[in-house]
């Protein structure tokens, strides 16, 4: 036998038969029947809006497990080749494709692509980035088309000068955002970015913003999209709040350690009110007049993956110089203290938790943390990665070794990744427990 492929006119015309009734039948338990159309062979489609039904919102309830996996399985874990200083690349590559929500989306091959030259989409290469690392294929991967696209659609990261990998995440989910930006009837009012695409789905939440006259006590609020935290570190230039001395804290699990700085500590900073001073007077809507005031920051809708970026690199007008302060943080996180509908229970920047919030919306589980090592002139970039529960990897390039929790929570951290633990259905408010799905 030759082993060469025999196609056949019946054959063919059967399957796309067959593929079309297939199709029909998805459509008809689908309230949106144009995401259900195919542009390309496959089942390629748009990411769908789903709408639960009773029988499947019994099987949530009485099966929060989705998938059993042995301490032995390594599907997902393969490295990148480093195409020359393009480690800031291949750790955030590393943290996206280990995000569980965005690895079921493109695993199931969800997306379509709209753009009118396929292979410029960073989402095609992203889709296929997933397949071959999920492949089983043991090799190093070579990354260079997606290097490619990045110098193409990020023009600043072009050349193989080294890059960080923070400015690179953010360069990343924007072209993301804006080549699978396309369904305008799918927008989500409670979005504040009212894009319904992926991207914005995992990655945006909403930043609240209050400015409080200090004269009338008028409020004036906006909400802005926010794809990560950037946290002050001590030590930098901008001063640091740090805890009142000889109070322990026990929120989110970290025991306070005089001299070490937890994240909760920098999340605590990050949403105390600022007192913009005399020389920033604003306009009060209300009482029409300039006054000072103060603002505080806190998160109106979470994200369903949180990422933190710890400002170790600074660049100011005296120096430019790499802060390698060690900052604590946990597993798992509670974001409750900092939601703005907490904002009540925070008195003077003092941080006062319910006693039993009993909230699992706002938990989170660390599944990624980016590294750097170095200084600012010259340094590596790797990542720590959750395979599935209780299982970490460190990722180096092409070299991919476990790790255990210990080695992760001792690590400097540059970004940290966290995605929430119970997933909320909007329409009826179902409950999934995903950390427990993989």
């Amino acid at each position: 036998m030759c082993k060469d492929y025999v196609y056949d006119r019946d054959i063919e015309q059967i399957a796309k038969e067959e593929q079309g009734e297939a199709l029909k039948l998805q459509a008809s338990t689908s309230t949106e029947v144009s995401h259900q159309q195919c542009s390309m062979p496959g089942l390629g489609e748009k990411y769908p809006t789903w709408e639960t039904t009773k029988p499947e919102l019994e099987l949530l309830g009485h099966n929060p497990r989705r998938r059993r996996i042995t301490s032995s399985f390594t599907i997902g874990l393969r490295g990148l080749i480093n195409l020359g200083n393009t480690c800031f690349m291949n750790c955030i590559v590393q943290a996206l494709t280990h995000t569980p929500i965005l690895r079921d989306f493109f695993l199931s091959d969800r997306h379509r692509c709209e753009m009118p030259s396929p292979e410029l989409c960073l989402v095609c290469e992203m889709s296929s980035l997933f397949r071959e690392l999920y492949s089983g294929n043991p090799s190093p991967h070579v990354p260079y088309k997606l290097l490619h696209l990045v110098w193409i659609h990020a023009r600043h990261l072009a050349g193989y000068r080294q890059q960080d990998a923070h400015e690179f995440l953010i360069a990343a989910l924007d072209v993301l955002h804006r080549h699978c930006k396309g369904d305008d009837a799918g927008k989500a009012a409670n979005n504040p970015n009212h894009c319904n695409c992926i991207i914005d789905q995992i990655f945006t939440g909403g930043l609240q913003s209050d400015v409080t006259c200090q004269a009338c006590h008028g409020v004036s609020t906006t909400i802005d999209p926010c794809w990560d935290i950037s946290l002050d570190l001590p030590g930098s230039c901008t001063s640091f709040w740090p805890m009142s001395p000889g109070r322990e804290s026990s929120v989110n699990g970290e025991s306070h350690i005089p001299g070490i700085t937890t994240l909760t500590d920098c999340l605590r900073r990050f949403t105390r009110p600022e007192h913009l001073g005399s020389s920033a007077k604003i306009k009060c809507g209300s009482c029409q007049s300039y006054q000072e005031s103060t603002k505080q920051l806190t998160m109106n809708k979470l994200p369903v993956v949180a990422c933190f970026h710890f400002k170790r690199f600074e660049h100011s007008a005296k120096q430019r110089r790499k802060i390698t302060t060690y900052i604590s943080f946990p597993l798992e996180l509670d974001m409750t203290p900092f939601m703005a509908s907490s904002k009540e229970s925070r008195m003077n920047g003092q941080l006062q938790l319910p006693t039993n919030s009993g909230n699992d919306e706002n938990k989170y589980s660390l599944f990624a943390v980016v590294n750097h090592q170095g200084t600012l002139e010259s340094g590596h970039y790797t990542s720590f990665i959750r395979h599935h529960k209780d299982q970490w990897f460190k990722c180096d390039d092409a070299v991919i070794t476990k790790a255990s929790i210990k080695d992760v929570l001792d690590s400097e951290g540059y970004l940290l990744f966290y995605h929430k633990q119970v997933l909320e259905h909007e329409s009826e408010k179902v409950k999934e427990m995903n950390t427990q799905a993989y």
